[in-house]
């Protein structure tokens, strides 16, 4: 397709968040969740003021920093997940991490074969089962020897560090290609929110958080060229976030996008009219939000991407004229769209968008000079 296709940058749905794109937001994919640095104040004020004794991970496990020590791969830094040993050296990593070597990227040994490591994904898997579960009364006052002594240990789904935690080692792996890693994960966080949807309502955060986790298994199938499943998963995220009032500017965004992605794989697949309805509703959420967001650029820049893509598809369906007016409704608001000199990022994109746009009027005009 030629439009200018959106490119987002995940985000946890598990915590409020702006832009990837907007100046205002630093956020690194290593700083998923911004609540760990609260919950890390927050847990020392506790063990101070009343003598908590917080559970401690016998394999370094540190909820705050999302570090996995011996039970995570050195090539995806991610969770082990289909656990792989080297022959001869022994070393572990995920299976589809180490096939694109020859040699141990550790220490350089040939690789004979790679053998599937059981004992060890057990391991792994009976971690991320009992992860976040672990939560101690907080009336007691017994001394770490005495707990660890009468076992006095509560089991408990604590659902937002589980969820986070799993997002987050999620797209460690979806960045390192290890595609089906991050599906694995991403459909254990979705189990967990569903459950909790059967057990509290349709609560408007479990729903934005399971929209956003649903978009994400979308993108999984999507890179696995799997279109089908894609579709299910990002038409259900659709279903979810509906349910959202629309005044988050996250949850606007992700909506707008997984109804964009749907587009995408319907224009692929050569049903234009298909595209031309996801991409319209895309168009639509957009504008709806920018009646109440008239100085946000950013969303200004989506509006702009998403009559491009309406454009394109009626251009597709014989519908010049139609085609025409939405280029030519882009390119006049995005050359009144006045950016902050420091958003130089927000700058590029306007003028990439810009210039397409531009080209699409210019390239189907009748030669003047014949």
């Amino acid at each position: 397709m030629k439009t200018v296709l959106e490119q987002m940058t995940p985000v946890c749905p598990f915590v409020k968040a702006t832009r990837p794109d907007d100046a205002s937001s630093k956020r690194s994919g290593e700083n998923i969740c911004k609540h760990a640095a609260e919950h890390e104040s927050k847990a020392k004020s506790e063990s101070v003021d009343s003598g908590i004794i917080e559970p401690k991970c016998p394999l370094g496990y540190d909820s705050r920093s999302f570090k996995i020590g011996p039970l995570s791969c050195v090539l995806c830094k991610a969770l082990l997940f289909e656990s792989s040993k080297c022959v001869p050296c022994s070393h572990i990593f995920c299976k589809a991490c180490i096939s694109r070597f020859k040699d141990c990227p550790l220490c350089g040994a040939d690789i004979e074969k790679i053998e599937h490591d059981e004992e060890t994904q057990k391991v792994v898997d009976k971690f991320i089962a009992g992860h976040a579960r672990i939560k101690r009364s907080p009336a007691s006052t017994d001394t770490e020897e005495e707990v660890s002594k009468n076992k006095s240990v509560i089991y408990e789904d604590v659902s937002l560090e589980r969820g986070a935690f799993l997002v987050q080692h999620a797209m460690r792996a979806f960045r390192a290609q290890n595609v089906e890693s991050a599906k694995s994960r991403l459909s254990l966080c979705a189990a967990d929110i569903r459950e909790q949807l059967k057990e509290s309502g349709d609560k408007p955060e479990l729903c934005s958080q399971l929209g956003a986790v649903l978009g994400m298994l979308g993108d999984c199938c999507r890179a696995m060229g799997d279109a089908g499943s894609a579709i299910t998963y990002f038409d259900e995220s659709v279903e979810f976030l509906s349910q959202v009032p629309p005044d988050d500017m996250e949850i606007i965004h992700t909506l707008s996008v997984s109804l964009n992605k749907i587009g995408d794989l319907k224009y692929y697949d050569g049903d234009l009219q298909a595209s031309r309805t996801y991409y319209f509703r895309s168009l639509e959420v957009r504008r709806n939000a920018l009646l109440n967001h008239r100085d946000n650029a950013s969303l200004t820049l989506d509006v702009a991407v998403s009559l491009a893509k309406v454009a394109d598809v009626d251009r597709g369906l014989g519908n010049e004229e139609g085609a025409i007016s939405g280029f030519r409704e882009g390119v006049n608001m995005l050359q009144s769209l006045k950016i902050d000199a420091s958003q130089v990022a927000l700058e590029q994109r306007r003028l990439s968008v810009l210039e397409f746009l531009n080209s699409q009027i210019t390239e189907n005009q009748p030669d003047q000079t014949s």
